[in-house]
């Protein structure tokens, strides 16, 4: 199947010949569908905090905070290509949508409107400023969401990036340090570096803080190769196999190399104003509050197991409670302790009010349990798509991981992923038909072996920006 300048180019991706033919294997059988079992509500797998609660788990968390590592980690790769579609296609096909006209008569309220006014001409139409935008002037068609103008305040405005430097200050700071980590393209971490460098000290003044920030790449080594209609292998015009990006699953590996005990991820444009961010702060301690204490509970038990003597009873409700694990009807000592040997994730789950985005489920294992699963709809069968539709919450991706044994030993979070709960799509290259495949999703998939607890948390904490024109709404005015 392969020649020999195949061959090459496989081993320069940092693949191997035989992962490339699973890869095309994937394309030939597909992926089964998730065995979902119903979908998690605050009845059956979603836990509701009252205020007390709420104040005594951000409580626990701020007392344990200093003796921890905490990174934030913020995926940060992806150009804003979907987010500006609208104008691309206004500019280039004269397409002329509802959402042009929105934007045209609203541009003086974007907070990047005061640079765009520098770069346009008087007089100019509405092709010239929409252009603009995305083109010669602002640049923002070629640019990551990060490096896009969000906010406007007293002080001067803050891109998405800004944000998160604010973000991790409030609730990410140990011993005086935030530490930060973004994931991005490497046409862009030069822009990024130069932006941070020039705006850190700013943040470090207002709160009191010193930044430790880093990068990394997604690696080529994650990519996977593009197949014809037919899974034959797609050739590139010059001859040459075409690899592809593979998701946001591709991102597990930088996950993984993270040094920390607490790490908090969330996506770039999923941030909001000062004035707004009180229950963002307050949720992000109440999940890692959360987390830190079935945390110790779990280690606890954990012990008890590996030194003899545990009540099974009282391991087996601590699982069932809060670990939320459904057990079969018969299990024993060894099943109990894998389940408690695992990462943790504590997941904000929002009420769905029809945001796209996955949702959480329970998801029945070949060991007889059941698990909480973050699930996309490409994921779930026709026949139990009506329990997509039956969810009362989705997935804003607001997670608290904890990545350490017991022991202090640190997971290999490569060893909790499902491998079968990869995505295939369609897409193009110059003009020609290909499919893709990407892997399993950050926090679908690649995390479906990890202990999984879902917490009600308030729409107010999820403000993303999918299209420029969502920052006209008022969690960014």
């Amino acid at each position: 199947m392969f020649t020999q300048n195949d061959l090459d180019q496989i081993r320069r991706h940092g693949l191997t010949p035989e992962q490339v033919e699973q890869q095309i294997e994937n394309f030939r059988r597909g992926f089964p569908s998730l065995g979902v079992v119903a979908a998690a509500s605050p009845s059956d797998g979603i836990t509701v905090l009252d205020e007390a609660e709420q104040s005594r788990l951000a409580g626990y968390y701020e007392r344990h905070a200093e003796a921890l590592s905490v990174v934030k980690f913020v995926p940060a790769s992806g150009a804003a290509t979907r987010m500006f579609k609208e104008l691309f296609e206004f500019v280039n096909e004269d397409k002329r949508g509802k959402g042009i006209d929105v934007l045209l008569q609203n541009v003086e309220k974007f907070a990047f409107y005061p640079e765009l006014k520098q770069v346009l001409p008087e007089g100019t139409d509405d092709k010239a400023v929409v252009s603009a935008i995305v083109g010669k002037g602002l640049e923002y068609g070629a640019k990551p969401k990060g490096l896009v103008t969000f906010h406007a305040y007293d002080d001067g405005a803050r891109k998405a990036v800004e944000e998160h430097l604010v973000e991790g200050a409030l609730y990410g700071a140990t011993q005086g340090v935030v530490h930060l980590h973004f994931t991005v393209s490497p046409e862009h971490e030069q822009a990024f570096r130069e932006l941070l460098a020039a705006k850190v000290s700013k943040y470090e003044e207002k709160f009191g803080v010193r930044y430790d920030i880093s990068f990394s790449q997604q690696r080529s080594s994650t990519d996977t190769v593009a197949v014809n209609p037919d899974n034959t292998p797609f050739r590139t015009d010059a001859g040459e196999l075409l690899f592809r990006p593979a998701g946001h699953g591709a991102l597990l590996s930088n996950l993984n190399d993270i040094e920390a005990d607490v790490v908090f991820v969330k996506n770039i444009d999923n941030v909001t104003t000062d004035a707004l961010r009180g229950d963002t702060v307050l949720f992000k301690k109440v999940l890692a509050g959360l987390l830190l204490e079935v945390q110790m509970e779990a280690f606890a038990h954990l012990k008890a197991l590996r030194e003899g003597g545990a009540d099974l009873d009282a391991v087996a409700e601590f699982v069932q409670s809060r670990l939320c694990v459904k057990l079969p009807a018969e299990y024993d000592a060894a099943l109990l302790e894998r389940l408690l040997d695992r990462p943790i994730r504590v997941c904000g789950m929002v009420r769905n009010e029809g945001e796209p985005g996955g949702g959480p489920f329970w998801v029945a294992n070949e060991d007889g349990t059941q698990t909480l699963q973050i699930a996309e709809s490409s994921q779930i069968s026709a026949e139990d798509m009506h329990l997509m539709k039956s969810a009362t919450h989705f997935n804003p991706v607001d997670l608290v991981c904890g990545v350490r044994r017991a022991d202090g030993s640190k997971f290999d979070l490569m060893q909790y992923t499902d491998p079968a709960t990869g995505f295939i799509s369609s897409k193009s290259s110059g003009g020609r038909e290909l499919r893709a495949q990407e892997l399993p999703g950050l926090w679908n998939g690649a995390m479906a072996n990890w202990s999984t607890i879902f917490v009600d948390v308030p729409i107010s904490t999820f403000s993303p920006v999918k299209v420029v024109q969502d920052l006209l709404r008022p969690q960014h005015q």
